[in-house]
């Protein structure tokens, strides 16, 4: 893997790499993101952030909120796969920003890039809601990912405020162990205002993801969705979309 680009800033390190056709974002040793224009879906956890968007397809999402941005891997599965009208994009880096734009093709219509920390920013939103909110926030410490807010009560419901009443909140988390910890499975005022919890992880990857839908869903109508979408059809053998799902709700 060759490193193409690499600064060093206030004592972190940043690299983008290439690994075959494929640009990768590294953190101070951590792998942030993956882009190949002509390979979008990645196997790794990016996919399981943009596939809870196909359990009803029927209900178009027209207004993302993705929170921790990276190198936008999920932001070009989305705008190709999903298609929504507008997706708000909040990272605290201007580094991760900069990297973005500049190697990682993060210009389009209808993406707002927003340099802010996303916890408080959500905190102080008043515009419209949001079809489905992405909370991939995390931070580095002694080279290993850690997330930056803990899934609780205060979290959800800050969450839940700006959200549609039909829409989801997919939630990137270290472990299986904290994702049966939050808040929308243990605290029965936040998950009462959910119809359906699902877990999803890849092969490749320990992070596990949480969807949470405020609407009835199944794991069998994702997948028939994903079968009748181009390029996501996971029964394909040289697809690389290969997740695991489990309802916990």
């Amino acid at each position: 893997m060759a490193i193409i680009w690499q600064r060093k800033t206030q004592g972190v390190c940043y690299q983008v790499r290439s690994a075959g056709n494929s640009l990768r974002l590294y953190t101070d040793g951590v792998f942030h993101s993956q882009y190949n224009p002509r390979q979008l879906i990645t196997g790794h956890v990016w996919d399981l952030l943009m596939l809870p968007a196909f359990f009803n397809v029927q209900q178009k999402v027209r207004r993302v909120l993705l929170m921790g941005v990276g190198g936008g891997a999920v932001i070009h599965q989305l705008r190709h796969f999903v298609r929504p009208d507008e997706i708000v994009a909040i990272e605290l880096n201007p580094v991760h920003i900069s990297v973005g734009k500049r190697f990682f093709g993060l210009k389009a219509k209808g993406l707002q890039l927003i340099e802010a920390d996303a916890i408080e920013w959500l905190k102080n939103y008043r515009g419209e809601k949001f079809d489905l909110i992405i909370d991939d926030l995390f931070a580095e410490k002694d080279g290993e990912p850690v997330a930056v807010i803990d899934a609780n009560r205060s979290w959800f419901s800050c969450m839940l405020k700006q959200l549609n009443s039909d829409g989801l909140i997919v939630r990137n988390f270290i472990s299986r162990q904290a994702l049966r910890e939050s808040a929308a499975l243990k605290n029965p005022t936040i998950s009462s205002r959910f119809a359906s919890v699902f877990q999803l992880n890849s092969f490749y990857n320990e992070n596990f993801v949480g969807a949470f839908l405020r609407k009835p869903a199944t794991s069998a109508a994702l997948r028939n969705n994903l079968r009748n979408t181009p390029g996501l059809n996971p029964d394909i053998k040289s697809s690389k979309l290969r997740y695991r799902i489990q309802r916990l709700k």
